[in-house]
């Protein structure tokens, strides 16, 4: 089974088509082509996602990402426009033109592409339909929604915080590079990446697990029962984890995306190995009895802390920022192990953008070892988001009985359960 993946949740547009096979052994994949384009440098003047600018930006890219897609796949034939009637394909532009009456420059580009090349061997298309910005979401839902209806192709609606949980469960079953070119500039210039393999397999999950999310919009603990079967115990009451990075990190002068740039200043005070402490923020709700979290108040501490300080070095951006994040990761820790004691978690499943954190990753492996559970985590290249990890819930809905849709919709605070 061939299935397409679209992500335009964000700030990331994305395309992937993989390959699905079924044995006595479990399920594997293989990656055929995967596109990506990071609106990051477009956003930074702004210092975060400026939804309109990020819905301008998929609309404009999906088209060419898609084609490389398709020719990296090697899923590309040239039309031959003697098979169809003229009325047949008129009567199909309208339809098309219908889906995608508010995104004009999409419908262009995608009628030229339709008219040169033939239906691709894809069985399905799994599309983020939410949570994430709904200008954008819209964008990859009505794409999703024209090529379904031009190639008469399954369209399976898919969450983006379950496509976080299942991308933690490929493990990869070949260790031959695979090179993706990574868009990451707005005329489309590429850069070439090697992802750690072309086939991963699906590892099992042992049930009952506690997926922990943390991303830039999210901050939940999830109890997973059975497959696809979700309940949240516990979420932010305020700032999502990525939201206080991205919030200290300003107040820091840092640039946008602030994870990364307090990641590296904390890695630089860790490095200098001083034991004595200046700053000591607090650990909000880490002794609470429920399984939520709150990071305003941390984000606030450090914003009184900056305000006492006349002239801040370097020095002191990153003791605050190595102290920020040990908190971060204090509060993250304590909650999840009480998550995985209270429901007799087997399996600890970790996703989110957040995750693509070293030093999260590493306390996060030991809480596992220490409980003795399963520790499930993608590889670094499928944290953020992505479109891999879109097909693959996608997959893993239909062989579980999920049908085709046509009517639904992009929804902004789209829920698990």
């Amino acid at each position: 089974m061939k299935i397409l993946g679209i992500e335009t949740s964000c700030d990331e547009t994305a395309v992937c088509i993989i390959e699905t096979k079924e044995s006595n052994n479990g399920a594997t994949l293989t990656v055929l082509g995967n596109q990506l384009y990071s609106q990051i440098e477009l956003h930074r003047q702004y210092g975060g996602v400026f939804p309109m600018m990020a819905k301008r930006e998929h609309a404009k890219n999906l088209i060419p990402l898609f084609e490389k897609c398709l020719k990296e796949a090697g899923l590309i034939k040239l039309k031959d426009k003697s098979q169809k009637s003229k009325e047949e394909e008129n009567l199909k532009l309208q339809i098309l033109r219908t889906i995608l009456e508010r995104e004009g420059e999409l419908f262009d580009e995608l009628k030229k592409l339709l008219e040169t090349i033939e239906k691709p061997n894809i069985d399905a298309i799994a599309v983020t339909n939410g949570p994430g910005l709904e200008p954008a979401l819209w964008v990859g839902v009505t794409f999703a929604k024209a090529l379904g209806e031009a190639w008469n192709v399954p369209i399976i609606p898919t969450n983006h915080m379950e496509g976080h949980i299942l991308a933690a469960t490929l493990e990869k079953v070949e260790s031959s590079k695979y090179q993706v070119e990574s868009i990451n500039s707005s005329n489309l210039q590429s850069t070439d990446h090697n992802l750690p393999s072309t086939k991963y397999k699906l590892q099992n999950i042992i049930y009952p697990a506690i997926a922990l999310l943390i991303s830039g919009g999210h901050t939940q603990l999830v109890l997973i029962k059975s497959s696809l079967n979700y309940e949240i115990v516990g979420s932010t009451c305020d700032d999502a984890v990525g939201e206080a990075y991205d919030k200290v990190a300003r107040m820091l002068g840092l640039p946008y995306p602030g994870g990364p740039q307090i990641s590296k200043y904390a890695d630089e005070w860790k490095k200098k190995n001083i034991t004595k402490q200046t700053f000591k923020f607090p650990r909000p709700m880490i002794h609470s009895k429920d399984l939520n979290f709150s990071f305003s108040g941390l984000k606030t501490s450090v914003l009184y802390t900056l305000k006492e300080i006349k002239e801040i070095t370097p020095e002191m951006k990153q003791e605050i920022s190595y102290e920020f994040q040990n908190a971060v990761i204090d509060v993250i820790a304590s909650k999840t192990k009480e998550a995985l004691i209270k429901y007799s978690g087997q399996s600890l499943i970790v996703g989110g953008g957040v995750i693509a954190n070293k030093d999260i990753r590493i306390t996060l492996e030991k809480l596992a070892n220490e409980l003795g559970v399963e520790f499930l985590i993608p590889e670094i290249s499928a944290s953020t988001d992505n479109a891999l990890m879109i097909a693959v819930a996608g997959y893993i809905n239909i062989i579980a009985g999920k049908k085709s849709s046509k009517d639904f919709k992009a929804t902004g605070n789209l829920s698990l359960l």
